[in-house]
């Protein structure tokens, strides 16, 4: 009789997959996720400022003065990334806030959907959403007239 054996002792988990988690999880605990977007725009912001000071210092030192070039081209990124950290960081926030209010009224609208889908269903629902409906309106023009 021949006897064979089973091994269930295989790893579940990707090693390679759990140790790219653990990193992500390191860095979100160390940096944070609230200036994550305004480091990203002011990169953004910066890498296209550098852009357009590359191609104005290779046309105005046309291969020479490649040290000027270089030494012009970081007080450029330099003074880039102090006169736009502020704007970035404001519109990274008011870019977030714009976001919390689109997925707030979402969130409110797919509530309202169902709860109409609800009361065609059901004529008790309908009632009181009628009542409802019909009681606001009267707080309303009381309110302001």
């Amino acid at each position: 009789m021949t006897n064979s054996f089973v091994h269930t002792d295989m790893a579940t988990e990707h090693t390679g997959v759990l140790r790219v988690e653990r990193a992500a999880e390191h860095l979100k605990s160390t940096f944070g996720t609230k200036g994550v977007g305004a480091s990203l725009m002011l990169a953004a912001l910066v890498a296209a400022v550098l852009v357009v000071a590359t191609r104005l210092v290779d046309s105005v030192a046309g291969g020479s003065h490649w040290i000027a070039g270089w030494a012009l081209l970081w007080a450029v990124a330099f003074v880039a990334i102090a006169l736009l950290a502020a704007p970035a960081r404001n519109l990274s926030s008011s870019l977030r806030a714009a976001r919390r209010s689109w997925d707030e009224g979402h969130r409110r609208a797919m509530e309202d959907d169902k709860t109409w889908q609800v009361a065609l269903q059901d004529s008790r629902v309908m009632a009181d959403l009628n009542r409802s409906m019909s009681d606001a309106a009267v707080s309303f023009y009381h309110k302001n007239y």
